[in-house]
């Protein structure tokens, strides 16, 4: 605790929120005054919101008690020293601190979302490879509505009016929102979230925040963050900021793209590129993992019923696992850039997905196809809207039953995790189920 304490006391802070984040993204955990934090060096949390849904609902029995101890026990959180943020929006000086989990004997909980990137991590580290990320985070602002029924509007601007029409890379739509986004980025730099470029996309009031490429478990924590303080700086100025998949009908959906690359963890290298500058056998494999498993992986990147409404052709959107040079009609883009640059970005993840399970899952599928010299087909020329094979999961119900039935997810993040994850998306599409929708209502009440 030497460089927490060290830390805590050069940053004047009074309160620590000790956190993890569940499978859904979620932060959980404990506020504590900061000599209690320093005192007990570690936080416990009961094993139930491990298998806690979105709804805040809990998995059936027979999986709950098949995961987890009868007796709902704690488990340990330990604080990482590496991953501290101030909170500038609190009105006491808070820190943020994210915890690793563990069981009373030490080991790491399956469950948890940062462990299972962990452990794909560690995979890369077993073959001297090292992985590199570079998030991009789509998300809409919308006016403040208290009805979950009434569709969401745009939100006023500086000049008094709503944004109108598709103002994609527009400076001045994007200025409209300059106070807020002022905060955005002074809040980002005071927690050292390594936020670049600011992008209007092409709904109306959707934005794009661009991360700087790095280590793979930081910038999942900084996505996990920066989640959290987007919504704090909207709220400040009388607005809402959404990372949900797909919240405004004919409005395109909002991603979590994923530019990865591999990197020789001793010299540097990116293993993508042969000596001569060309593409080597592993960035193909690489690929070709990702075609194969994503498919077989898809709910840790669309992760909720709403995610699947976002596949939809010529809606910005991939309906494939194609893969094609500056191609962003296919779900894996090569985009031009150096030999020592080359990367592919994964264009399957939604913004509303966890950023620790889509990096890990994104990792873990490009891994396998590296580790068996897989090949992929060949890329794709034109619109890759109208390839539509191999065929991804229309629903969330066949999406989970793709990776219940996928040997590698268990392989690889463990048998814990593959049961508990699907048994939570499947109560979450259980409670999705009983809601009888106003399109229902609508044509169907009185017509059928």
């Amino acid at each position: 605790m030497d460089k927490l304490k060290k830390w805590l006391k050069e940053n004047e802070i009074t309160e620590v929120e000790c956190v993890v984040s569940d499978l859904s993204g979620i932060a959980r955990g404990k506020i504590a005054p900061v000599d209690k934090f320093i005192n007990e060096g570690e936080m416990r949390l009961p094993e139930s919101v491990l298998l806690q849904t979105v709804t805040g609902d809990y998995v059936d029995d027979d999986i709950y008690y098949a995961l987890l101890d009868e007796a709902d026990i704690d488990f340990i959180c330990k604080p990482d020293e590496d991953a501290l943020y101030l909170l500038p929006w609190t009105v006491e000086k808070t820190a943020q601190i994210i915890h690793d989990t563990f069981d009373k004997m030490g080991n790491p909980i399956e469950l948890t979302p940062r462990n299972v990137l962990k452990k794909v991590l560690k995979l890369y580290e077993e073959k001297n490879w090292k992985p590199v990320v570079a998030p991009e985070m789509e998300f809409y602002l919308t006016a403040r509505c208290e009805d979950p029924d009434l569709p969401l509007e745009p939100p006023i601007g500086r000049s008094g009016r709503m944004e109108t029409g598709r103002q994609s890379f527009s400076i001045d739509a994007a200025n409209e929102f300059d106070p807020l986004f002022e905060d955005m980025y002074e809040w980002c730099e005071t927690q050292g979230l390594v936020i670049d470029t600011l992008i209007h996309e092409e709904g109306v009031a959707q934005m794009e925040i661009n991360f700087r490429h790095g280590d793979p478990l930081v910038l999942a924590d900084q996505v996990f963050l920066f989640k959290r303080t987007l919504r704090e700086a909207a709220l400040k100025h009388q607005v809402v900021a959404t990372f949900m998949s797909k919240p405004i009908t004919d409005e395109p959906g909002s991603a979590m793209h994923l530019h990865q690359s591999i990197v020789d963890a001793k010299t540097g290298k990116n293993v993508f590129t042969n000596e001569d500058g060309t593409s080597s056998s592993l960035f193909y494999g690489h690929i070709a993992g990702l075609q194969q498993f994503i498919p077989e992986m898809l709910p840790m990147f669309a992760p909720n019923v709403n995610s699947f409404r976002r596949f939809l052709p010529d809606t910005s959107a991939p309906v494939n696992v194609e893969w094609g040079e500056e191609n962003r009609t296919c779900g894996l883009r090569v985009p031009s850039c150096s030999p020592q640059s080359r990367r592919v970005e994964n264009r399957l993840p939604g913004a509303d997905a966890n950023s620790y399970l889509a990096i890990a899952a994104s990792l873990l599928c490009g891994y396998i196809g590296m580790v068996r010299d897989l090949k992929p087909t060949p890329p794709a020329q034109g619109r890759g809207y109208e390839i539509r094979s191999p065929v991804l999961p229309y629903t969330l119900e066949a999406a989970l039953e793709m990776m219940e039935n996928c040997d590698e997810v268990a392989e690889y993040l463990g048998e814990s995790f593959a049961r508990g994850y699907i048994a939570v998306k499947r109560k979450e599409q259980e409670n999705f189920k009983r809601v009888i929708s106003s399109w229902e209502r609508e044509f169907l009440l009185l017509t059928v």
